[in-house]
């Protein structure tokens, strides 16, 4: 059993959270020299909602998959302890759904209020939320109390130093373990020729690092303050994480830009070699089978000024993983991997065919069949009938068991009906789905009609017109007759599989 260390935020070095370089590649380098906790890149709630946890046996990670088969955060068991899951959010509730959606594989959970970029700014979202303080003690103190592991913030400071401690003052007491400050400032201006629309404008990197606001935080609060923003000043190798916490009387020190121009940066030893580095990068990028063009991003990153060298021009015009690792001469561990990974897809998909084959019980009536709602009337679906038959004979309703298969995501599911089991043999995309093809073979099995257009006439609908008639009819008299229980449970039904339709 794995037993979770609480994270401690002093004295550590952390790899910043950084759109589109925060990926599990960078995070595990990170980690590899020297960096005690890092940050994944900010993820927007709303996003993360719509995904589902998915345990990949071929990669041996988690990841979390959008509706459209994207990953939009992979995590393995390496980092688990020392991941801080950062979103983007400005709504207590939707932070406090993705943060136990994603609470047990990471470490913490932290909220982006530092992040100036119009895209988080318009939705009330990151640095937004500096002008809205009750937002942020809410949405702070829904987590701490919602959820079991650290919170955090990321800030940036206010154009007034009085301000800014009052608001990290007002933040500490929502019980967050930490809070990290970028030493710029975030400005909001309001124009009357702008129809009162606000602008917001915010010190780049060029602009100095304000470390007297970040040590004046420090001093102000009990809680551990990470002090951000010193690559361009201070951070040029390892020795000035020490003079930049120093200068900031941080309790510890997050590295953003100078880590993703070369990692070894946590190297208490010195920088390693930026060919040593990339092609560290390279071998987690496809272990864990990056997406290219993120990949190309974060080495285009490190390159900087070497990207109009003969390799640099390679890397631009590269086009798959395959061709990145040409460029870098590791077109052998690339062929390599893949052997690996295909070798280990072809044994799952083989132990995946045992399992079917013990699902092949005699006594199991199969069918090869797929739920299309295109052939059957709105809002009436093969269950529901199955349902309805089941009460009309005087049987127990319907019993449902789906399974998942891990590699390709799909399911199957068997329906119980008078102690006799049904079931397709194809697999579905989701589970309200198969459930769907399940009673089908059910419904054709027993000679029963499920409810097709082609059928004709539908009992079903007739019911419903029925009773939506009877209930007109009773408020005309003035009456407030109860609906009956199967038209109740019925609507269950109904509901239910509605959302297979929307799908």
């Amino acid at each position: 059993m794995t037993v979770n260390t609480p994270l401690c935020f002093r004295g550590k070095t952390i790899l910043a959270p950084m759109v589109r370089v925060g990926t599990l590649p960078m995070r595990l380098l990170a980690l590899d020299y020297g960096a005690d906790i890092v940050y994944c890149e900010e993820l927007i709630d709303i996003k993360m909602l719509q995904c589902k946890r998915v345990i990949n046996e071929v990669l041996e990670t988690v990841d979390f998959v959008a509706p459209n088969e994207r990953i939009v955060f992979r995590t393995c068991e390496r980092e688990r302890e020392r991941v801080v899951f950062q979103m983007g959010s400005a709504d207590a509730e939707r932070a406090l759904a993705v943060a136990k959606l994603v609470e047990s594989d990471v470490a913490g959970i932290d909220i982006n209020m530092g992040c100036p970029k119009e895209y988080s700014t318009k939705a009330s979202m990151g640095a937004a939320l500096l002008s809205d303080p009750d937002k942020i003690e809410s949405i702070l103190t829904t987590l701490v109390k919602g959820i079991c592991k650290p919170v955090t913030c990321k800030i940036r400071i206010l154009p007034s130093v009085e301000d800014t401690v009052n608001l990290v003052k007002r933040i500490e007491k929502t019980g967050i373990a930490a809070i990290a400050v970028h030493g710029r400032k975030f400005l909001v201006l309001s124009f009357l020729f702008v129809c009162l629309l606000e602008r917001k404008k915010e010190e780049r990197p060029q602009h100095p690092v304000h470390c007297d606001v970040i040590k004046a935080i420090s001093e102000a609060v009990s809680i551990p303050v990470i002090a951000n923003g010193g690559s361009h000043d201070f951070i040029k190798e390892y020795a000035d994480i020490e003079t930049f916490q120093k200068a900031t009387a941080a309790s510890s020190v997050m590295i953003a830009r100078a880590a993703m121009w070369n990692p070894s940066i946590f190297r208490k030893e010195g920088f390693c070699p930026l060919k040593d580095v990339m092609q560290d990068y390279i071998k987690y990028a496809v272990r864990y089978d990056n997406h290219y063009t993120n990949t190309k991003y974060c080495l285009c990153q490190m390159l900087r000024e070497q990207l109009e060298t003969t390799q640099g021009k390679r890397l631009h015009a590269a086009q798959t993983t395959q061709e990145i690792c040409e460029v870098f001469e590791m077109g052998d561990f690339y062929e390599e991997t893949t052997a690996i990974f295909e070798a280990k897809k072809t044994s799952l998909e083989t132990k995946m065919q045992g399992e079917d084959d013990q699902m092949e019980d005699p006594d199991v009536i199969k069918m090869a069949v797929r739920f299309d709602k295109r052939e059957y009337p709105p809002q009436i679906t093969p269950k529901m009938y199955l349902l309805e038959w089941c009460r009309k004979e005087k049987h127990p309703q319907p019993v449902y068991e789906t399974v998942q298969r891990p590699l390709d995501r799909l399911f199957c599911s068997v329906v119980t009906v008078a102690e006799q089991k049904y079931r397709s043999t194809l697999w579905d995309k989701s589970k309200k789905l198969a459930e769907q093809a399940a009673a089908i073979v059910c419904l054709r099995a027993l000679g029963v009609p499920e409810g097709k257009l082609c059928e004709g006439e539908n009992h079903l609908i007739n019911k419903r017109k029925r009773g939506d008639q009877e209930r007109l009819i009773s408020r005309d008299h003035g009456e407030d007759l109860p609906e009956p229980s199967h038209k109740k449970a019925n609507f269950i039904e109904e509901t239910s599989d509605m959302d297979v339709l929307k799908m």
